[in-house]
This record gives C-alpha cells, sequence and structure tokens, in this order.
C-alpha cells in the first residue's frame, strides 16, 4: 500500500513539475509578438526616449 502512494505522489509531482516548467516559456512565448510591436512603436514615434545628456524623470500617472 506504502508503495502505491509513493508512486502516485510521485507521478502527481511529475505532472505538477511539468506545467509549473511549461507555463513560463509559453506565456513568454505568446507576449514576444506584442512587446516587439510596443518597441517598434516607440521607435517609430520616439516616445520614451529622451536627447542625450538629460535625465529621465519619474512622474506619477494622472
Amino acid at each position: 500500500m506504502t508503495i502505491e502512494y509513493v508512486l502516485l505522489m510521485i507521478a502527481i509531482l511529475g505532472i505538477g513539475l511539468k506545467a509549473f516548467i511549461s507555463a513560463p516559456s509559453e506565456a513568454f512565448r505568446g507576449s514576444g509578438p506584442r512587446l516587439a510591436a510596443r518597441v517598434e512603436k516607440q521607435l517609430d514615434t520616439g516616445q520614451g526616449f529622451k536627447p542625450k545628456g538629460s535625465r529621465n524623470e519619474w512622474s506619477a500617472l494622472k
């Protein structure tokens, strides 16, 4: 009876570990195109960039 519990726990742990490891990679793979589009838009419009020598200052959203 103990062996069955140990095997069941190993199986559950293996399935859980696989889901825990594969979930972040799928999320990053899906968000890559969105991130690239944001970067491309910022490069195109110049949003988020400052002239050389000036400082980026923190500002609260209003």
